[in-house]
């Protein structure tokens, strides 16, 4: 037997894809995969319980993610990649696989700041900030969330007004947004306002006056990442700063769709990671004279593990390809971001166990990613908002009021 650990990594990746789901991806998706998984194993797993301990994140990241070719990964023209929505997904699963706060750059930055842009932005607004968010030189973020406006983005109370009149009118925003990831290094915020006419974007860029962006602390989950609480006291803005095809809420909600896709394999990386920790785990702790994989009770976890891993992958690749045909349904999206990280905290819950003690520790990702995934399944929709969606989609009825 061969004592190199990536060979040995390869044989056990290969007795865990029981259903042979390597075999329905194609070379170019293979390519993609093996691209951002060297990428996660050689910067992002050397580092991240460093960053995850000291909450940082490491900003040098945004341009080799760049480099990557990830960021706006699903988008045409102006210097995006144009990759298909599985190779997107794939991307995503193996960045998450390293840490969800990685992916959640990618996912803030491509899916929903860049997607704002590139969808309900003007052309000249794509050709001034869409290529260098591409590259990582400009970092984005996505302002929706409200102090007092979580799963009910219509109830914002951050209000734009018109100031002047004619074509020359500008805007002034006055209000606060809560956890708007990046906020506080973002060349360009994306800022969703009530108006008199409903609900609308802006394109704020940074050192606007008025505007003030102050990292969350004492997180528990998502240390590796960067999360704000920001204000607007009469922000100034001339007509140029207004997404003039983004009309109510299908404006932010259709960026919120691409984050919840991308969520659905993001989330199967985290656990898988956590499986492939415990797995090798059980096999080189010996106790009462063997190894912990030689026993039953783990056993009969590990293949719980490994079931909604294979389950879960094999749903997000389902939801690719629907996405790839222009097919996918926003039911649809719910039903893989509800199961996928419900059943992904389950399983970084359960690799913990058979670490032990040990399993408390940096020294092993599992409990980093169980703590990380109670965001992910908070944000870009709750399990309760998932499933009245999935609830109205079923029975008809409307039930979220």
């Amino acid at each position: 037997m061969s004592n190199d650990p990536e060979a040995g990594a390869d044989l056990a990746a290969g007795r865990s894809d029981v259903l042979a789901l390597d075999s329905l991806l194609g070379p170019g998706e293979l390519d993609t995969r093996q691209r951002v998984r060297d990428f996660t194993n050689q910067r992002i797993k050397p580092g991240i319980a460093r960053w995850y301990e000291d909450a940082v994140f490491p900003l040098e990241l945004a341009q080799e993610l760049g480099e990557l070719g990830v960021l706006g990964m699903h988008l045409e023209g102006y210097g995006c990649p144009g990759r298909t929505a599985v190779e997107y997904g794939l991307a995503a699963m193996e960045l998450e696989a390293g840490d969800s706060g990685i992916r959640t750059f990618v996912s803030v930055q491509g899916s929903l700041a860049m997607t704002a842009i590139h969808t309900w932005g003007s052309e000249d607004q794509k050709q001034e900030w869409l290529p260098r968010m591409a590259a990582g030189e400009i970092i984005g973020c996505f302002a929706l969330t409200e102090p007092t406006a979580g799963s009910d983005p219509s109830a914002m109370t951050t209000f734009a007004r018109r100031d002047g009149s004619g074509d020359d009118a500008g805007w002034v925003i006055n209000g606060a947004k809560r956890w708007i990831g990046l906020a506080s290094v973002a060349g360009v915020m994306v800022v969703w306002a009530m108006t008199d006419d409903g609900v609308h974007g802006f394109l704020i860029p940074a050192g606007t006056p008025g505007v003030t962006a102050v990292p969350i602390t004492h997180k528990l989950s998502m240390r590796a990442s960067i999360q704000c609480d920001v204000t607007f006291n009469d922000v100034r803005l001339g007509p140029e700063a207004l997404l003039p095809a983004a009309r109510g809420l299908r404006g932010p909600f259709t960026c919120l769709n691409e984050a919840r896709y991308g969520i659905a394999w993001g989330a199967m990386g985290a656990a898988r990671d956590s499986y492939e920790a415990a797995l090798k785990y059980s096999q080189d702790r010996m106790q009462f004279g063997r190894p912990l994989a030689g026993y039953q009770l783990t056993q009969e976890k590990l293949v719980t593990m490994l079931l909604e891993i294979q389950k879960g992958t094999m749903l997000a690749l389902h939801l690719g390809r629907l996405k790839d045909a222009g097919t996918l349904r926003p039911e649809q999206i719910s039903l893989g971001k509800l199961n996928n990280v419900r059943e992904a905290i389950g399983v970084a819950r359960e690799a913990r166990s058979i670490l032990g003690g040990n399993g408390i520790t940096l020294d092993y990702s599992p409990l980093r990613h169980a703590a990380n995934l109670e965001s992910v399944r908070t944000y870009e929709g709750t399990d309760e908002v998932h499933t009245l969606v999935l609830g109205q989609h079923i029975t008809g009825i409307n039930a979220f009021r």
